[in-house]
Formats: structure tokens, C-alpha cells, sequence
């Protein structure tokens, strides 16, 4: 019979900082336990969240951009169900509960950042597509991931900070003791679910803020190109919060850097232009938009900056990758006594299946892209070992992003799959239509092989804090990753025909428009902007040399302006919520409560917007469309999110009294 020796109410004094030398971590669960894990409740709770989080984020992301970690918000509800229950010992249950359900932000972000492309470029993409790149490309992740799990958990332990999976870890352990995070994480769901309901399916206020509101604004946008927009939602707010106010400044720079500068810049030369330049543009730079500006020129130097700052992670990370690679070999070769011998907090799935399983997947995926993409064999093996090398060079990148500050850049690695993709297969003399669609398949299954990497060594970081058995998180994780590929497949097939992804009112999908717009001339044989990429990829090798994350930086430079503001918006409540307290104790109780209404914000906006998609989707059209296009409509947005604000400020102040 399990049974759970202690319910400690912190974690040990060396959990956070690096170990003396002969000092040994024991986890809140010591190795001699037998903590109750894998119960049927643990599974069934996880494969709902996995359902729940999927269908939010996927919303979520492909409406504005960014995919939020369901890995907090998952393990709030988990502690607030089992003490509103009256459960007992719920801390090893607790984490493969947010282990299995953890699986859904992380297909999301491999599935939404690619495959939509194939609706934006007008091809055809079947449900079983959608669904099998996400399953395959999460297995791959998680099976290249675990033979580096004890050189990122143990080996580097305290040198890396995990930010998330240590917020994730506190609130697990603060759930034996207390349940009230659950509660608060309720009112703020509601609050910012109600708020961006009634935004998506009612209209009463706009979505977006522009300084087109006024007269002085239209005139400044046709006559300089300058423009300020802010998206006003819940969901985006509470993202700005957690991403915090270093982070957003970075992110916000780079957007400000294009819309405030260079666009300003190219604009001021519109009058001597004569002729339309680009790939598909017709329109001389006079007649354009700032946003036609941004979307033809600007915006593809955010591209290059990316895919520079994959390359300079990985040229980074390759002294990790090899000691990690002879970590796994060394184990594959003693694991008859390795494994056989090792205490329960540190039994892996063993060295054989794992390498069984890696070929069962390979072979797997390689007569997927044979039978259900490209019908030809040399192609697909070409496509099996692009999506093996790149997925394993990529793996301690993603691990590592994660490790250090909590930020995977999955956009950027993918970006330079797609083109190290499409320039083989052109060579191999697949282009054109079918080109396309391989080469988006081959990007999805790369895109979510990574993203589950990264996202997976916090999973296994708290379980070594906390004591469980890393074989049960690895073996109940492929669960999650199946069941989050199946949900992300259908909501994205929902949202294309409730929403589409082009057109007017289209999702914004911008990591898929940025695939769209690098695979398109390289596969039809058009004029790519090879010039502006090299421009952001010099600016990103100048950031890096003066310490400025390039990744951040070149995101904003990439993402819409109105998505990127209101990140700035939530670091700054962050910052002011955070240092107005008296001591420090006050301080980090306000922002520890702040954190939990920007969870709540997400989730609520997130779920409540996956709700008016539906409603859409089955005709229930309750949008006031001519009170929302009118400056009223907009002026009432403004008052509706200063009004969020301030209870946003009011209610993280709440706890400084106690």
C-alpha cells in the first residue's frame, strides 16, 4: 500500500542554491517514500486540464500571439480541488496532475506557430495532419529529453534558476498547508473571463485602443506613419504581468524600434519611391498604412533577428550538448547496473525502452510524412532526418532557455527549420505546392519536438525538488501529449471556420504568418527578402554583443505593436505592485497575489474566449458590429481597462495588511 511519510510545509534550505561539496539534496518526499502518484484521480484530473488548457491556449495564441504555461494555473487547481475535497497527501498526485496537464500549452505552441500556415497559404490540411505532427513531435521530445534529465535537475543543481517550475514547486507545497490561492484564482478567472467575453461576443467595447481615436492621431498616422494601438484584453494583461517588466521592456523596445522609428524612417522617403517593391506588393510606400508597412517591409527583420538568435543559443549550448550526450551513453552502457541499483527519485524510464521507443517513433513518423504528406521515398527520408538532427541539436537549447529564464525560443528554431527545410527540399526537387505542405508538416512535428523539450525539464525539475519518480512523470506524459494533440487539432480546425486566418476579422496567428511569409518564395520561386533578414540577424549579433536579449528584442520587432504594448502595461503593474510595500515581506506577498489574478486573467480570458468562438462557430452571433466601429465604442474601451487596471493594482494590494 502507497503511503506518504511526511507533509512538510517548505522546501529544504539547498533546494535553490548550488550544493557544498559531499552536501546531498534530499527532495520534501525522501527516496525511502512510497507517495501515492499515478491514481486513477491524478490521471482523469490531468487529462481534463490537458482539454481545458489546450482549448485556451490554443485560442489564446492564435488570437494574439502568445502562448501563456498552463503549468501554474494547472497545479493551483489542483491543490484547490484536493482541499476543497478534504483529500489527504495530494503532493505526489498533485504533480502528475500538472504533469499530464502541463502537456497542453506545450502542443499548443509547437502546433499553432506552424501548421496554420497551411490555411494561410491556401492548402489544404486534414485533421490527421494536424494531429500527428503534434503527437509525433511531442514523443520526440520527450524521448530525446530524458537521457539529459539528470544533467539539467542534479548535476546543475542550484546553477540554473527555473524560474517556472520554482513558482510551480512553491505553490504545490503551499497547497499541503492552504487552499485560498484556488479561491482567488476563481474571482480572477471570472473577473478577466467575464471582461473578455463580453469584448469577443457582445462588442460593447473595442478590443484595441488607437490614437486614431482622435483627429490629431488619423492625420499623424497618414502624414508620418505613426501610430500607437493597445490590445485592451484580460487574457494579454495578466501575460504582461508574469513575463514581468524586464522582459516586456526588451520585447516592447524592439516594437518600438520598428513602428517608432523605422517605420517613420522608410516612410520618409516615399516621395521619390516610383515603383512597388517586395514579393506581392503593388501599393507605392505614400499609399501605404503604417501596418502595410510593418507587414511588407519591418516586420522582416524581426524574422532575421529570430532565426540569429537560435543560432547563437545553439553555438551557445553545445558544450551542454555534448556533455550530455556522453551522460546518456555512459548511462545506456551501465544501465544493467545503473538503473537496477538507483533510489526511487532518480529511476528513469530505462536507457532500452527509451531507445526502442525513439525508433518505433522515427519509423512512425517516417511513413506518416511517406503515406500522408509526400508520397515519395527519398523525400521522406530526407524529411525524417531533418526532423531528427534539428530536433536533437534544438533539444538542450529549448532545455536550456527554460532552465535559465524561463523562455523557450521556439519561434526562432523553427523559422530556421523551415528554411534549412525548403532549401533541401528544392534541391531534392520538391517545390511548389506539395513542397509547401511538407515543408510546414516537417516545421509542426520540429516546432512541438522542441517546445515539449523545453517545457518538459521543468516538469522533471519539480519532481526532483519534491520527490517523485521521474519513470511515473515520463511514462504518464506521453498520455498528456497525445490527448493535448487530438484537442489542439480540432480547436484549430473550429477556430479556422469560425475566425479563418486571413481575410478581415482573420486570428492574428503571427508566429504562422511569419512561416508562411519565409516558406512561400523560397518554394515558389519568388523574390525573398534575403536583405531585411540579413539586417535583423547584424542587429541581433549587435544586441548580443552589448548583453540585450536578442530573442526578446527581435519577437517585438516581429509581433504587432498592439500585442506588445500591453505586455509593457502588465511588467509595469508588475513592478508597482511589487516595490510600493513597506519591507520586502510585504512586497513579495503583493506580487505573489498579483501573479495569481494574472494567472486567473489568463485562464478566465483564455477559456471564456474559446466559449465566444464556439458560440460563433454554431451561429449564435450576438456582436454589436456598428456601436463597436464607432469612436464611442473605443472610448468606452478606454475607461474599461483603466477600470481593470485599477482592480487589478487594488486587488494585489489586498494582502499587504496581513
Amino acid at each position: 500500500m502507497e503511503q506518504e511519510t511526511t507533509r512538510p510545509d517548505s522546501l529544504p534550505e539547498n533546494a535553490y542554491r548550488e550544493l557544498a561539496p559531499g552536501e546531498e539534496y534530499k527532495p520534501v518526499m525522501p527516496a525511502s517514500s512510497r507517495p501515492k502518484e499515478a491514481t486513477v484521480y491524478s490521471v482523469v484530473f490531468g487529462i481534463v486540464m490537458a482539454i481545458v488548457f489546450s482549448a485556451a491556449a490554443a485560442y489564446l495564441g492564435l488570437r494574439v500571439g502568445q502562448v501563456f504555461e498552463a503549468a501554474i494555473p494547472i497545479a493551483i487547481i489542483a491543490v484547490g480541488v484536493g482541499n476543497l475535497s478534504g483529500r489527504k497527501n495530494m503532493l505526489g498526485q498533485n504533480v502528475i496532475i500538472q504533469s499530464i496537464g502541463s502537456s497542453s500549452g506545450v502542443i499548443v505552441a509547437g502546433a499553432i506557430f506552424t501548421l496554420p500556415a497551411l490555411y494561410i497559404l491556401g492548402l489544404e490540411a486534414r485533421f490527421y495532419q494536424i494531429f500527428l505532427s503534434s503527437l509525433f513531435g511531442g514523443l520526440l521530445g520527450i524521448l530525446l529529453l530524458i537521457p539529459f534529465r539528470k544533467y539539467f535537475v542534479k548535476d546543475m543543481h542550484g546553477k540554473y534558476p527555473f524560474p517556472e517550475a520554482t513558482a510551480t514547486t512553491e505553490v504545490l507545497v503551499s497547497g499541503e498547508k492552504k487552499g485560498n490561492q484556488a479561491k482567488l484564482l476563481a474571482v480572477s478567472g471570472l473577473v478577466g473571463g467575464l471582461y473578455d467575453f463580453i469584448v469577443g461576443t457582445f462588442g460593447w467595447w473595442t478590443e484595441e485602443i488607437s490614437t486614431r481615436v482622435a483627429a490629431w492621431g488619423t492625420l499623424l498616422a497618414d502624414k508620418t506613419k505613426l501610430v500607437f494601438k493597445i490590445n485592451t484584453g484580460a487574457a494579454v494583461l495578466g501575460l504582461g504581468y508574469i513575463v514581468g517588466l524586464k522582459y516586456a521592456a526588451y520585447i516592447c523596445a524592439g516594437s518600438f524600434t520598428v513602428w517608432f522609428v523605422l517605420i517613420p524612417f522608410i516612410s520618409h522617403f516615399a516621395d521619390g519611391q516610383t515603383i512597388a517593391v517586395g514579393e506581392g506588393v503593388t501599393t507605392l510606400l505614400r499609399d501605404m498604412t503604417p501596418e502595410e508597412i510593418f507587414r511588407h517591409y519591418a516586420r522582416h527583420i524581426g524574422i532575421g533577428g529570430i532565426a540569429m538568435a537560435g543560432i547563437v543559443g545553439i553555438i551557445r549550448s553545445s558544450k551542454i550538448i555534448r556533455q550530455a550526450l556522453g551522460l546518456a551513453v555512459t548511462e545506456l552502457r551501465g544501465r544493467k547496473t545503473g538503473e537496477e541499483t538507483a533510489e526511487r527519485t532518480q529511476r528513469d524510464i530505462s536507457m532500452k525502452t527509451i531507445l526502442s521507443l525513439l525508433i518505433a517513433t522515427l519509423a512512425t513518423t517516417f511513413f506518416f510524412f511517406q503515406f500522408g504528406v509526400l508520397g515519395n521515398w527519398f523525400h521522406s527520408v530526407i524529411a525524417i532526418l531533418i526532423v531528427f538532427v534539428i530536433s536533437f541539436l534544438f533539444t538542450t537549447v529549448a532545455a536550456n532557455a527554460i532552465a535559465i529564464v524561463g523562455t523557450n525560443p521556439v519561434s526562432g528554431m523553427t523559422l530556421m527549420t523551415l528554411i534549412l527545410s525548403s532549401l533541401v527540399l528544392v534541391s531534392a526537387g520538391l517545390s511548389g505546392t506539395s513542397g509547401m505542405t511538407a515543408a510546414m508538416i516537417i516545421g509542426g512535428v520540429v516546432c512541438t519536438a522542441l517546445s515539449m523539450a523545453g517545457a518538459f525539464v521543468t516538469d522533471l525539475k519539480i519532481g526532483y525538488w519534491l520527490g517523485t519518480t521521474p519513470a511515473k512523470q515520463e511514462g504518464w506524459k506521453f498520455l498528456g501529449t497525445a490527448v493535448s494533440a487530438a484537442t489542439v487539432a480540432g480547436v484549430i480546425m473550429i477556430l479556422d471556420k469560425t475566425y479563418g486566418f486571413v481575410g478581415e476579422g482573420a486570428l492574428v496567428a503571427p508566429q504562422a504568418n511569419a512561416m508562411a511569409a519565409v516558406i512561400k518564395p523560397l518554394m515558389e520561386g519568388g523574390s525573398t527578402p534575403w536583405m531585411l533578414y540579413f539586417a535583423g540577424a547584424a542587429l541581433a549579433l549587435v544586441l548580443t554583443m552589448i548583453g540585450v536579449p536578442a530573442l526578446a528584442f527581435a519577437l517585438g520587432m516581429f509581433i504587432p505593436l498592439e500585442l506588445n504594448t500591453p505586455l509593457l502595461v502588465g511588467g509595469l503593474i508588475s513592478w508597482y505592485v511589487g516595490s510600493r510595500g513597506k519591507d520586502e515581506k510585504t512586497n513579495k506577498a503583493r506580487r505573489e497575489r498579483g501573479t495569481l489574478i494574472a494567472s486567473g486573467f489568463i485562464a478566465g480570458g483564455a477559456l471564456m474566449g474559446v466559449v465566444s468562438a464556439l458560440l460563433k462557430y454554431f451561429g449564435a452571433d450576438w456582436f454589436a458590429a456598428a456601436w463597436n466601429a464607432t469612436t464611442g465604442a473605443e472610448v468606452l474601451a478606454v475607461a474599461m481597462y483603466v477600470a481593470l487596471i485599477a482592480y487589478f493594482v487594488w486587488d494585489s494590494f489586498r494582502t499587504g495588511k496581513k
